[in-house]
């Protein structure tokens, strides 16, 4: 399709635009062409080259244009924003920021915004869930933390709002998903335990009621029988556990008989907090005992070298969920709206 244009100006970015908002008329000037094209570029239009779109698109941006979204959403009956639907936790190291970050990565070429919808402790999950959709706040919507039957899929699987989820469930209608393979990570975990000749070894579960604590406790239990090994699962403890909580547990635990002396963290700080509470028990790292964590921030690798660590990127996971958002949005067909990440497992040798 040929595209309508105005004589060139050499995107002479110097225009004088001060005088007041920057309108679509604005770019059209800079960039030499026709108002129509213009706005079909921003909004993502196929018919549209990728390289002018690209070029459209970088002008906004430098000229600090901002569409009008009333008019945006009375035109086209859509909103142009991603909602991320919190669930604060003090265990992953930056875990928000990273997936944020990586959400808008997938979002710049495009006139996306990414909207942060804090979970309040008065709100429950899926009400929140339900604002956003029935006051029609967003696009698409994307959350964490997912339930094997989790209330907020339902709903949105119900009326059909597009969205994603940072994890699985047991749902057998297909959705969106990313999710990253914590069978695996807890395996090979567990077997580095062992070839370090570890005698028993435990791990620190997610919360029960989250999908990925049974892909940690099916990938630990799985490598424990394989070598008949002694194990130790604590029922008193997990990973939302404060730390001070969780580092009393473990000094009070290592004092106690068969207490164990390998331990699976799938997280930075419930590392930590294993570490500190050892040392309370006057047991050394690498010598009495050893860890394998989950790492999300090479926090661990720069403060502990000595524990031994599987990555996690999460700023990669949030592209994969803004940009697999953006589809569902566009094609209500999920198939193959999918994707497991692999661990990084990268352990010394020796």
């Amino acid at each position: 399709m040929t595209e309508p244009s105005r004589p060139r100006s050499g995107e002479n970015l110097e225009i004088t635009h001060k005088r007041g908002k920057p309108t679509l008329r604005t770019i059209a000037t800079i960039a030499g062409l026709a108002v129509t094209t213009v706005s079909r570029a921003l909004s993502d239009a196929p018919q549209i080259s990728l390289e002018t779109r690209q070029r459209v698109h970088r002008i906004a941006r430098e000229i600090g244009y901002l569409p009008d979204r009333a008019a945006q959403r009375l035109k086209t009956g859509r909103t142009n924003v991603i909602a991320i639907l919190l669930d604060s936790h003090e265990e992953v190291v930056g875990f928000s920021t990273s997936i944020m970050y990586g959400i808008a990565k997938a979002l710049k070429e495009t006139s996306y915004h990414l909207v942060v919808a804090p979970n309040f402790l008065s709100t429950t999950d899926v009400e929140a869930a339900e604002y956003i959709v029935r006051n029609h706040l967003a696009d698409g919507l994307i959350f964490t933390r997912t339930e094997p039957l989790d209330a907020r899929v339902r709903l949105l699987l119900e009326t059909g709002f597009p969205f994603i989820c940072h994890g699985r469930t047991e749902f057998s209608t297909p959705h969106p998903y990313v999710d990253y393979d914590n069978f695996t990570f807890a395996y090979e975990a567990t077997r580095r335990l062992i070839a370090k000749d570890r005698k028993k070894v435990a791990v620190v579960l997610p919360p029960k009621r989250l999908t990925f604590c049974q892909h940690i406790l099916h990938g630990f239990m799985t490598a424990v029988r394989e070598a008949g090994i002694a194990y130790e699962i604590p029922e008193t403890v997990d990973l939302d556990t404060p730390a001070d909580v969780l580092r009393d547990f473990i000094s009070s635990r290592a004092a106690a008989p068969e207490a164990p002396d390998g331990f699976i963290c799938p997280g930075e700080v419930s590392a930590l907090a294993v570490i500190s509470g050892m040392s309370d028990a006057g047991r050394t790292l690498a010598v009495d005992y050893d860890i394998v964590a989950k790492e999300t921030s090479r926090l661990l690798t720069q403060l502990q070298p000595k524990v031994d660590t599987i990555h996690e990127d999460l700023t990669a996971a949030g592209e994969d969920l803004g940009r697999m958002l953006l589809q569902r949005i566009n094609n209500a067909d999920t198939e193959g709206l999918h994707l497991l990440l692999p661990p990084q497992i990268n352990f010394p040798v020796g």
